[in-house]
């Protein structure tokens, strides 16, 4: 197959048009070498690590969450060029899918929902809410903390916390925040929290699990996806930030 044939696919499990306005263009960002592709690697950022992982495993696709080009550019620097080289020089074509990911069924938020064992899942206009057995803060916490592999920050305290709302990525807007007000939500997962939110927001359990924990479970999840429907070796590549905390 090449990735012309498999984007079709790839659209049927992340719908274009489910992608947010400032995200329409960018969708689909391919780099189509009109290779054969015989193995896909699957990440949630395209680091230089993992484009040097993927050559080694000999990916001949990689595909992301996040895309190598967001932005139009005009000048290319020294490390998006060392980027570039490494697909170009390794033969390994690119494909991403963003905001359309996140809002698919079976996607990024669903992915997330599902890690922190929530049950009765509802589409919002942006995330999804659902219902966990009650429980303290305390335990709740922990049980993000431990779920996702990963260390966290939260504020607030509610006595028992019974509905959830889940943004994969940097969801800490007020926006969205309302949304899950609306819903009764008692807590609430994403990712970058600011600090006008937190004084916003006090009547809620706040949680900020990081962007690279909150959405790499949707990347990993879609792997056997994908490996079902494209009959097509696939292989996961993780590459944790690591952030420190002291």
């Amino acid at each position: 197959m090449q990735l012309k044939d498999i984007i079709p696919i790839l659209e049927e499990v992340a719908p274009p048009e489910l992608a947010e306005d400032f995200d329409i263009g960018r969708i689909g960002l391919t780099l189509d070498l009109q290779n054969d592709v015989r193995k896909i690697a699957i990440a949630l950022d395209p680091t230089e690590y993992v484009l040097n992982r993927a050559a080694k495993i000999g990916a001949d696709l990689l595909i992301t969450h996040h895309t190598l080009i967001f932005h139009a550019i005009n000048c290319i620097d020294k490390k998006l060029a060392d980027s570039l080289r490494i697909a170009l020089d390794n033969n390994i074509s690119l494909y991403s899918m963003h905001t359309n990911f996140d809002k698919a069924k079976g996607g990024i938020n669903d992915a997330l929902a599902n890690r922190l064992g929530l049950s009765d899942i509802q589409e919002t206009p942006v995330g999804r809410i659902g219902t966990i057995i009650p429980c303290s803060t305390e335990t709740f916490v922990n049980l993000v903390s431990k779920s996702l592999n990963t260390h966290i920050q939260y504020t607030g305290n509610k006595e028992e916390i019974r509905k959830v709302m889940v943004f994969g990525g940097s969801g800490f807007r007020s926006e969205y925040i309302e949304i899950a007000r609306e819903y009764g939500a008692d807590a609430y997962v994403s990712s970058e929290m600011k600090h006008d939110i937190i004084r916003s927001f006090s009547d809620m359990l706040l949680v900020d699990a990081t962007h690279y924990a909150t959405e790499n479970p949707g990347m990993q999840d879609i792997c056997p996806v994908l490996a079902d429907k494209l009959k097509i070796d696939v292989e996961f590549i993780d590459h944790d930030p690591l952030i420190r905390t002291i």
